[in-house]
């Protein structure tokens, strides 16, 4: 009815303008000559006008001679006493009046159109609450045949597949199940970190089955018109209840699914929870949705409401964790087939040294190489454009219009080599795969450390090692230019040598004074509804002896590094100098010169083959503080 009324409107709009337009051309007179009203009197009074036709202030005018004229009275009182006296004979018209349709249209004209400017808005604004418009579910569906993933394309994640598999072998064969009373989880959550490949499983499933599969974002349900989110979720439903089975795919669903009735969030008619709790009642309220399974990704599962996580809503949480060595062997292998890889290409080798790499982050070390095979104008991708591209990503791209005085560059050089010393001197320490003194990103310099496997905890011994480390370059620094000298390039190593102290001994319980114990609390979230903590949890003498274990702790790492270093004092300088030599040394340099000797020089193709054995995972920091990548790609547990 309201589109009726709608056509009927815009028909009446168009008809009446029509109109308008048919009526005024119709009335317009032919055009006639002008004359001006002097030489209008003045042919009047020289009885050359044989007729004249009045119409309001316009007046047609007929000559002797057969000529017709059009002008204009300006109010002349003895016009038509003139035109007596001379004879002229007078017709009057009365003034043409517009019909009455026009009058009506021309009075009701805003009136139509505010009416229709009203219809317009009132089907938006209930097009939003329910069918089409800003209620309509953004899901995109694609069809069967364009879900061309499989599980063939999906590596690194092998518990995750077959945590899956069942939901594949469901939708192709569902009487399986359902003769024995097994019920497929209506609802799977994949939980990890970001790339590692949640949203490449839920496209696998789908190509695996053969169904249809809707895909939209959490924040696609939220809008800034109330409502418009609960509308979408049920059109979302409505929509896979007709082409069940199929899959639901919401990605980022903490977007939507944080927990309700926190401090701060709104009250319980915000539109957010609105969304939230219509997708609770279409995952498991009264009305049943058989044939459709619902996935959802998040790296954020510790925010999600309860109620979304429990049985016969999200049944079954998979985690899709960062891959292990093999895992990311399996990945490269993936992405390596879709460039022309060269012969020299070992990707094993390439997968030992990125350990803490998500599935996206080992993407990009082959796209990077592509990029820097083709801006070489190769025509395949080797080993060293593999070697390049990932320590563009772990270190930053290297700067080389970054323009450093020698006497920086030889303090950089001290700085690095100390942190190198220390560490090959500590025992349980990752061996150095690589020192350099070139800058990148926000580094001066920047010395890689690099694991024998993928490590999940840390021992005492090797933790203390690390502290020593860290603490290698502030001490170099101080025993070849003194006191007056030393840089603040040790800032960060500072700060993490202190974070590591102070977690061995309030977390880790690795302090024989304090015992396994843990002190203090972390903040809790408030804002997420949960409690938060005011104050610590600890007493003043309790703090004060964390304060002196922490001390000691540091303390006896940092005379530990001094030891080593004065005890090596000829390696610093030569390490130092092979640094100034050729700003990057790698590992078999490196053993040349611990052992004594004078540095083999590098070998070809930026020593490939010195740095096969492992890759790095930490590094330690240079000159200046590059927090960016000291957070990042650590191995799993690694601190």
């Amino acid at each position: 009815m309201k589109k009726y009324l709608f056509n009927v409107l815009i028909f009446c709009v168009v008809i009446g303008g029509a109109y308008l337009i048919y009526d005024r051309v119709k009335s317009t007179p032919p055009v006639q000559d002008t004359l001006a009203y002097s030489d209008f009197i003045s042919k009047v009074k020289h009885g050359q006008v044989e007729r004249v036709e009045v119409s309001g202030q316009q007046i047609g005018v007929r000559t002797s001679d057969g000529q017709n004229y059009q002008t204009f009275n300006p109010g002349d009182g003895h016009l038509i006493d003139d035109l007596l006296s001379a004879g002229v004979q007078i017709r009057t018209v009365p003034p043409e009046q517009e019909s009455f349709l026009m009058r009506v249209f021309i009075s009701w004209f805003p009136m139509l159109l505010m009416i229709v400017v009203l219809v317009i808005y009132m089907r938006r604004t209930q097009s939003g609450m329910g069918g089409g418009g800003f209620g309509k579910s953004k899901a995109k569906m694609l069809e069967e045949d364009k879900m061309t993933v499989t599980f063939n394309d999906v590596a690194g994640c092998e518990e995750a597949k077959e945590d899956v598999a069942e939901l594949v072998d469901f939708l192709a064969d569902p009487q399986k199940f359902q003769k024995l009373g097994g019920k497929i989880p209506r609802g799977i959550l994949m939980v990890g970190p970001p790339g590692t490949g949640k949203t490449l499983i839920a496209k696998a499933i789908a190509g695996e089955a053969g169904v249809k599969f809707f895909t939209i974002s959490g924040s696609d349900f939220v809008e800034m018109f109330v409502g418009v989110g609960a509308s979408r979720v049920r059109d979302m439903f409505a929509q896979a209840k007709e082409h069940a089975p199929c899959i639901i795919f919401i990605d980022e669903i903490d977007a939507v699914g944080r927990q309700r009735g926190g401090p701060g969030m709104g009250g319980g008619n915000d539109e957010r929870e609105q969304t939230l709790n219509q997708l609770l009642v279409e995952m498991d309220g009264f009305n049943g949705n058989e044939g459709v399974i619902v996935i959802a990704a998040t790296n954020r599962a510790d925010v999600l409401d309860k109620a979304l996580l429990r049985p016969g809503r999200f049944d079954r949480q998979v985690n899709v964790g960062l891959p292990d060595v093999r895992g990311r062997e399996q990945i490269l292998n993936v992405h390596i087939r879709k460039v022309p890889a060269a012969a020299d290409v070992e990707l094993k080798y390439l997968a030992r040294g990125t350990p803490g790499f998500s599935g996206a982050d080992l993407a990009n070390i082959i796209n990077e190489a592509a990029l820097f095979a083709a801006r070489s104008n190769k025509q395949e991708v080797s080993m060293s454009d593999l070697e390049k591209a990932k320590d563009k990503i772990l270190m930053g791209a290297e700067r080389h219009t970054m323009v450093m005085t020698e006497e920086d560059k030889l303090l950089t050089a001290y700085h690095e080599a100390g942190h190198c010393i220390v560490g090959q001197m500590s025992p349980d320490h990752d061996a150095v795969y690589k020192v350099s003194i070139m800058p990148r990103g926000r580094a001066l310099g920047i010395t890689m450390f690099l694991p024998d496997r993928d490590q999940y905890s840390a021992s005492k011994r090797k933790l203390e090692s690390q502290i020593a480390s860290l603490f290698g370059g502030r001490i170099a620094e101080l025993m070849i230019y003194g006191g007056d000298r030393v840089t603040t390039g040790a800032s960060n190593d500072i700060e993490r040598a202190t974070e590591l102290a102070r977690n061995m001994v309030t977390r880790w319980g690795l302090s024989d004074k304090l015992g396994p114990l843990v002190y203090g609390e972390e903040g809790g979230r408030p804002f997420m509804g949960h409690p938060g903590t005011q104050g610590s949890s600890v007493s003043g003498n309790v703090a004060h002896l964390i304060d002196e274990e922490i001390r000691a702790v540091i303390d006896r790492n940092y005379q530990r590094a001094e030891t080593i270093l004065q005890e090596n004092i000829i390696i610093l300088h030569k390490m130092a100098n092979a640094l100034m030599k050729w700003e990057t040394i790698d590992r078999l340099q490196i053993e040349d010169l611990m052992a004594g000797k004078d540095p083999r020089p590098p070998l070809e193709d930026e020593g490939l083959q010195a740095n096969k054995p492992s890759e790095p995972s930490n590094e330690v920091q240079g000159k200046t503080d590059k927090k960016a990548i000291n957070g990042k790609n650590k191995p799993a547990g690694q601190v």
